[in-house]
């Protein structure tokens, strides 16, 4: 199982995400990757919600990953 992940920041800290990144990426051009399918989704749905989002990542191998979120750190 890959182990590369990636935290889709918020500045709402419950909007917070985390995505396994299929094996097939690498990590240079993953970024550029999501960035390019997020902005689909807000193109194709200007009212689009995660569930849009986690659909299209899924769809190219993305997969979401339950999370806790723990304390700040400063």
């Amino acid at each position: 199982m890959n182990n590369k992940l990636m935290i889709l920041p918020a500045k709402d800290p419950k909007a917070i995400r985390l995505v396994r990144i299929p094996d097939d990426y690498e990590e240079h051009e993953v970024f550029r990757h999501v960035v390019g399918l997020i902005a689909a989704v807000e193109e194709q749905t200007p009212d689009y919600r995660w569930e849009d989002i986690a659909a299209m990542l899924e769809d190219h191998g993305f997969e979401t990953v339950e999370f806790v979120l723990g304390p700040e750190l400063d």
